[in-house]
């Protein structure tokens, strides 16, 4: 449960950073904890939940780039319907690609685990 936090905290901390990679886990596990909390407001208020969409929109698009990435994909494919959630389920290339490094190789120094 704090890998999950972790990431979700780590898409925020770098919510302005739309070059390099995210691995799987950073993606999904940010759009689950963004899905829980966003229904959650919801059912409570939704103008409470407007506000939450609002406020995660350029962290999910930066995210969603960065996940595109991953894949050795430009980020636009983001927008194409389907498509877009088969590569963010594919594994990402190992080793370095023309977006930046593995992150496998570099997220347990980004997001310390302990």
């Amino acid at each position: 449960m704090e890998k999950i936090f972790a990431y979700y905290l780590s898409v925020l901390k770098n919510y302005t950073k739309f070059d390099g990679r995210a691995r799987r886990a950073e993606f999904w596990y940010f759009t689950l904890i963004n899905m829980i909390i966003y229904y959650i407001l919801g059912y409570i208020n939704g103008f409470l939940s407007i506000i939450y969409y609002l406020g995660i929109l350029i962290p999910s698009i930066a995210v969603a780039i960065r996940r595109m990435h991953d894949v050795g994909k430009s980020g636009w494919f983001m927008l194409i319907p389907i498509y877009n959630i088969v590569l963010a389920a594919t594994a990402g290339e190992t080793g370095d690609n023309q977006y930046g490094s593995d992150p496998k190789d570099t997220i347990n120094e980004a997001i310390d685990f302990n």
